[in-house]
């Protein structure tokens, strides 16, 4: 027997009143209700994990979104601990993402320069609309709208944007200033023209980063089975790359002087202690020019998250309540907006290692925002030598695994029309720009379903033999009869499909002089929209 689950609480509550309708708002007081001892162990394993991804990841996805390092830092405590207490998923990760990182870079870089107050006080407006617009979806209950973004657009997406992500990312890599620009074109030949500008120190660094990442990530953990390292090893180890390079490249900056006799670039200053309250602008003007940009944040860091949230609470047979998980991620970035932070999301890899880590509870996320809390306030000193070839190397690592080969090959043999839809929102995202290019994937998922329910399976049936059951005539030897006809529609009918419906009774009718019935069976029918309710009661008019 399955047990039930609810919002990732094991059922046995107590009576459902005002108790039960607080633990639906504010998760916490579930989890903790049946919150174990042992359960302590992995949530505080996985927290520390986490953090130690986060710190690194943190100041590199700042980056990448233009922002100071330190941002980044911000971004991954106070929404963390308001996730872990709102959130209904057990194992999310909440954080900087390299995604919701590049479509900030994007929608703020015409409005103010990378970096600047103004910059910095339009981020903290952003994940304040972002908040906003996720809260009013949530208490909405509105989160079906997301559909609306099929998953291979939304795989299409993804990549494309990781390939414009890693791009993004020549500048420090090659250690040459580049213009930043959304255009994938424009950055590539900008980077040829310029290659003789490379800095061959920061392009050493940048590579041996990427290196070290990649062995961890691909070889190390094999390497450690055959020396029979305990598996509770293996994942710390293979998760703490990140650190490792940022370690080796700070040292090894500081202990050559690599910033002063090789033109390294570095963080540079990362202000100690935790982040001031800040407020966002109230401009209704720049509301107006930001929205579209936290729609679109609104969207794709829901996407991201709720998918990898279901994807791992279904391995526990846990649930998540998709309107709660948007209310939860609404209230994180609403705590970004005053701690400084920028716009959050549920990271997959983060996520997928939350969960190997053994976090039974949104405690692990308190854990990892106080362990960054920690970093901010006593280790920031530390970055000053942090080469930025390094949070390059980070970056362009983590966003190799956004590119899904294997699903596009799979969408490839299963529907070439989903296929088709992939490689245009792809194509998209690369050469029109990525907030052109989630807008085009949309715009493609609604055209194909309109496309796929305006011909609706209409089957003529007839009765099997010796019963009351009606079949399609071409699939079952059935009994017809020749003054009628009997019709099924599989689907329900709206102002798209109302055409079709009608040209083909009228055709099945002219076909069969000799009928004088016509019946029509909408068994499937679960909705008529007026257009055609018209349509039927036209047909009804012409066939009397």
């Amino acid at each position: 027997m399955l047990n039930h689950v609810e919002n990732g609480q094991t059922e046995g509550r107590a009576n459902p009143g005002r108790g039960h309708n607080l633990a639906h708002f504010l998760p916490v007081l579930g989890w903790l209700r049946h919150y174990r001892r042992p359960d302590l162990v992995g949530d505080l394993l996985a927290g520390l994990i986490v953090a130690i991804m986060l710190v690194p990841q943190g100041m590199a996805y700042a980056l990448l979104a233009g922002l100071p390092p330190q941002v980044g830092l911000y971004a991954s405590i106070l929404p963390l601990v308001l996730y872990g207490l709102f959130g209904t998923s057990r194992t999310l990760a909440v954080g900087p993402v390299a995604i919701v990182s590049l479509l900030v870079a994007t929608g703020l870089a015409p409005l103010a320069q990378a970096g600047s107050a103004e910059y910095i006080q339009l981020a903290l407006t952003l994940a304040l609309l972002v908040g906003l617009i996720q809260v009013l979806m949530g208490l909405l209950r509105v989160g079906f709208l997301v559909n609306f973004l099929s998953h291979p657009v939304l795989v299409g997406f993804t990549g494309g944007a990781a390939i414009v992500i890693g791009f993004s990312q020549l500048k420090h890599l090659l250690g040459i200033a580049m213009p930043r620009t959304e255009q994938l074109t424009e950055t590539i030949a900008y980077a040829t023209r310029h290659l003789a500008e490379t800095n061959l120190v920061t392009l050493a660094i940048g590579l041996s980063g990427i290196a070290i990442l990649l062995y961890f990530r691909q070889g190390l953990a094999g390497h450690l089975r055959r020396r029979r390292v305990p598996e509770n090893l293996i994942t710390p180890l293979t998760k703490s790359a990140p650190l490792i390079v940022v370690l080796a490249g700070t040292l090894l900056v500081w202990g050559l002087h690599l910033d002063q006799s090789a033109g390294v670039k570095v963080v540079g200053d990362v202000p100690a202690g935790l982040p001031p309250l800040t407020l966002p602008t109230f401009n209704l003007s720049q509301w107006q020019l930001l929205l579209t940009t936290a729609l679109v944040i609104s969207f794709v860091g829901y996407m991201e998250s709720i998918s990898v949230a279901k994807s791992l609470a279904s391995k526990r047979r846990q649930k998540v309540d998709a309107n709660q998980e948007l209310i939860a991620l609404g209230i994180a970035n609403l705590g970004a907006t005053f701690s400084g932070g920028y716009p959050v999301t549920g990271g997959f890899s983060r996520s997928v290692v939350n969960f190997t880590a053994g976090a039974t509870s949104g405690l692990a996320s308190i854990i990892t925002a106080g362990l960054i809390a920690l970093t901010v306030i006593f280790l920031t000193p530390l970055f000053y030598f942090l080469p930025n070839a390094i949070l390059a190397a980070i970056i362009m690592v983590a966003v190799v695994g956004l590119i899904d080969v294997k699903t596009f090959r799979h969408v490839w043999r299963y529907n070439k029309g989903d296929a088709a839809a992939l490689l245009v929102t792809f194509v998209a995202v690369l050469f029109a720009g990525v907030e052109n290019g989630i807008l085009i994937g949309v715009a493609v998922s609604i055209a194909m379903f309109i496309w796929r329910t305006s011909k609706p399976h209409v089957a003529v049936v007839g009765r099997l033999a010796h019963s009351e059951i009606y079949r399609n005539v071409l699939r079952h030897p059935v009994q017809t009869c020749p003054h009628a006809i009997a019709v099924r529609i599989d689907q329900s009918l709206y102002f798209a499909n109302t055409k079709f419906l009608e040209d083909t009774v009228l055709r099945l009718v002219a076909d069969r002089p000799e009928v004088t019935h016509f019946v029509l069976i909408g068994t499937a029918i679960n909705f008529i929209d007026a257009s055609a309710l018209e349509t039927l009661q036209a047909l009804h008019r012409e066939l009397r």
